[in-house]
């Protein structure tokens, strides 16, 4: 659950620090103090997209910081993307500690840490949809679109993944089928290309270059062409060095042992005796590597004569195929695997079979998503026509339609129609055409509340959904969201004192000159006698009167 919320400079809030607790929390303030703003801060660490507007006017950035007592499940996927730096915090839970901070700057450019460490935006929503579900204030706008719905449906269903599935595989199917499709299409074209590449790929298996080959081959006819001088030139040296009668190896030979005799006279010559020793060393040494390498050489013509025939065999074809002559061999790889794919392309029986499968798996995934949603949808319909009547409207009923596609698409066999009657002895009728705007709040109102009790997730936040309603409507809303606090946490933005008088714990939202012209917001926890003061405000506007804080302790006492 959330446990700790700090704001700086967000919006016009410029220092806020928030202490959270289990079950129920209302926040309540005039219009336009910033009751929303808490929870768009709380979205933003959660993943939501930022902008500029955001940082409070005169600073430089917004910094955002949230802190949740983790789920073994967050956990996990703490430690699978290697950012679990928490440790427990000695709550009777057993529950660990994971932080998740945002911080946007004047241009809009904003950083994310999980634990301390640099994360993606990505990552935030991710483990953000395992703390958090958020309610809007304009939910009950968006179950005008179907989209929104389907997308309610199959959440509350727990059918998320399986319509996950189905989409990938009807991309699968649509993939082959424009595959198939381009194939009938482009045959003359592809026909065309495979002809070219089958003539440069027979080409070059007659040649057939091997890796590393031009190199060698390079290196061996430098060698070849230049043997002659290769072998007069080693031939000189080895003479100069030790076969002549002036030899180096002979000349320095006499001269150490000349030295050797006279440093026993004067060891004052060791030195350069020291000196001299190992260059008579090496100079044999090159001789000896020489001499062996003179062994080896010969002039071979036949050779020459062969390696220069390949040389100009690799350089003309590579000149034919505009390639460097190097990179034939990685060239003659690739036109293969071309000409291979374009035989594919080219298989109509293999792409038509391809389509047939990849349709069967379709189908087959569509069709037990079908019945899972058969049977989530009329559950849905009973709990949100129980959920009607209690919300004053009495006699009407709610069902999910599955209206069936003539053929199937990214989302199944079906689509996900919300239709209702909003009394009793009205037929059903899509929710779109026939809902008031007060009968649409209750029915989105009535939605989050059984969607969120079947939800897995610890904290539920919502933010102004019951806009539109009052009276005795509020009373039940406020005891519904109550009722889910005692297994949740939940925090709720309301402007209904019949809902405020609900909460287990009161925060009020209010606004002020920040003696600079400018507007902060601020936040109080309220104790017993502040919340009769605000409970009377929300009841009897800017005049509180005696009546009103009598209603006011009636309420809170109930």
């Amino acid at each position: 659950m959330l446990r700790h919320l700090s704001i700086r400079d967000f919006v016009i809030v410029a220092a806020l620090d928030l202490e959270f607790d289990r079950g129920f929390t209302v926040f309540s303030g005039e219009t336009g103090a910033g009751k929303s703003i808490l929870i768009d801060a709380l979205a933003l660490t959660l993943g939501a997209r930022a902008d500029a507007g955001v940082v409070r006017t005169g600073t430089s950035r917004a910094d955002l910081t949230a802190e949740f007592a983790a789920s073994p499940e967050v956990m996990r996927w703490l430690d699978e993307h290697a950012l679990a730096g928490a440790e427990p915090d000695g709550a009777d839970t057993g529950d660990c500690r994971v932080l998740l901070r945002r911080v946007v700057d004047s241009n809009a450019r904003s950083r994310a840490f999980i634990n301390g460490t640099p994360a993606t935006l990505a990552q935030l929503r991710e483990v953000g949809e395992m703390l958090v579900d958020i309610h809007g204030q304009h939910a009950h706008q968006l179950l005008m679109r179907p989209d929104a719905q389907r997308m309610l449906f199959d959440t509350h269903a727990g059918l998320t993944q399986a319509a996950t599935n189905v989409a990938r595989a009807h991309r699968a199917w649509r993939d082959a089928a424009h595959a198939l499709e381009l194939a009938h299409t482009r045959d003359r074209e592809l026909q065309l290309e495979r002809e070219r590449l089958a003539w440069q790929l027979t080409e070059l298996d007659k040649l057939a270059p091997q890796a590393g080959e031009w190199e060698e081959i390079s290196a061996e006819h430098r060698r070849l062409a230049h043997s002659a001088n290769l072998i007069d030139g080693v031939r000189g040296a080895l003479d100069a060095l030790s076969e002549s009668d002036e030899a180096m190896i002979g000349q320095l030979g006499s001269i150490i042992s000349k030295l050797r005799d006279l440093a026993e006279i004067d060891p004052a010559l060791g030195d350069a005796l020291a000196a001299l020793e190992p260059a008579e060393i090496q100079l044999r040494e090159a001789s000896y590597s020489l001499t062996h390498y003179a062994q080896r050489l010969e002039l071979d013509p036949d050779r020459l004569a062969q390696v220069e025939h390949r040389l100009d065999a690799l350089h003309s074809l590579a000149r034919k195929f505009r390639l460097q002559p190097e990179t034939l061999p990685e060239e003659h790889e690739a036109r293969r695997a071309q000409l291979a794919a374009l035989d594919a392309a080219a298989d109509l029986d293999s792409l038509t079979a391809r389509v047939e499968a990849t349709h069967r798996a379709y189908m087959t995934e569509a069709k037990q998503l079908s019945k899972a949603r058969a049977k989530a949808a009329k559950a849905l319909g009973v709990a949100v026509t129980t959920g009607m009547q209690e919300l004053s409207m009495a006699g009407g009923s709610f069902e999910v339609a599955l209206v069936s596609l003539t053929e199937g698409g990214a989302h199944g066999l079906e689509q996900i129609e919300f239709r209702v009657a909003g009394h009793a002895g009205v037929p059903l009728r899509p929710l779109a055409k026939v809902a008031s705007g007060g009968e649409l709040a209750r029915i989105s109102l009535a939605l989050a509340v059984i969607a969120s009790a079947a939800s897995p997730t610890p904290t539920l936040i919502f933010d102004e959904v019951d806009t539109g309603i009052g009276g005795g409507v509020a009373e039940v809303v406020g005891r519904l969201l109550h009722q889910l606090g005692r297994d949740r946490q939940v925090l709720c933005v309301t402007h209904l004192p019949q809902v405020a008088a609900r909460g287990d714990h009161h925060f009020q939202v209010a606004k002020a000159a920040d003696g600079a012209g400018g507007t902060l917001s601020t936040v109080s926890a309220l104790n017993h006698a502040n919340r009769i003061e605000e409970v009377a405000r929300m009841l009897g506007g800017l005049e509180i009167t005696a009546t009103t804080r009598k209603h006011a302790k009636e309420m809170l006492a109930a």
